[in-house]
């Protein structure tokens, strides 16, 4: 059986959040602030309401957004990690890492079997290398288009 590693501890004054869904607005200032494409406010906040989970990381004191995966599923054969993004900064490697942990963990409990596939910035791939992740797997390449 495939394990996990164990998942990296965030930083003092930081908490991982399942239930509570991010703001549209704020999404997209932490996707802004992250260099990674924005949405409009009403398609964004349809994709949140419509994803299987949604993982924030929050700074306690202000409440700021500084961490955000959605997963979506089809609860049979495939799951995907979407809008992966942290903070810019001296802890996005660990926010990074917590997030895909997290996901994987919640993916391998409730849709076992599902394979996985992510959407990610160039930022994480090494991040995901080491949760075991294959970069393209047997040349599979993927496509998107903007509707």
């Amino acid at each position: 059986m495939f394990s996990f590693p164990r998942s990296p501890k965030l930083p003092t004054g930081f908490s991982l959040k399942f239930e509570e869904q991010p703001s549209a607005q704020a999404l997209n200032r932490l996707l802004s602030k992250s260099n990674s494409e924005t949405y409009s406010p009403k398609k964004l906040a349809l994709a949140l309401d419509n994803s299987s989970y949604n993982l924030s990381i929050l700074e306690e004191d202000t409440l700021k957004l500084c961490g955000f995966v959605r997963i979506t599923t089809d609860q049979g054969l495939n799951a995907n990690l979407w809008d992966l993004v942290a903070l810019p900064g001296e802890h996005q490697q660990i926010f990074l890492s917590v997030l895909i942990n997290q996901s994987l963990f919640i993916i391998r409990r409730d849709f076992p079997g599902c394979s996985v596939s992510v959407a990610a910035p160039s930022i994480a791939i090494k991040v995901l290398e080491d949760e075991g992740f294959i970069i393209d797997p047997g040349g599979i390449r993927t496509m998107a288009l903007r509707l």
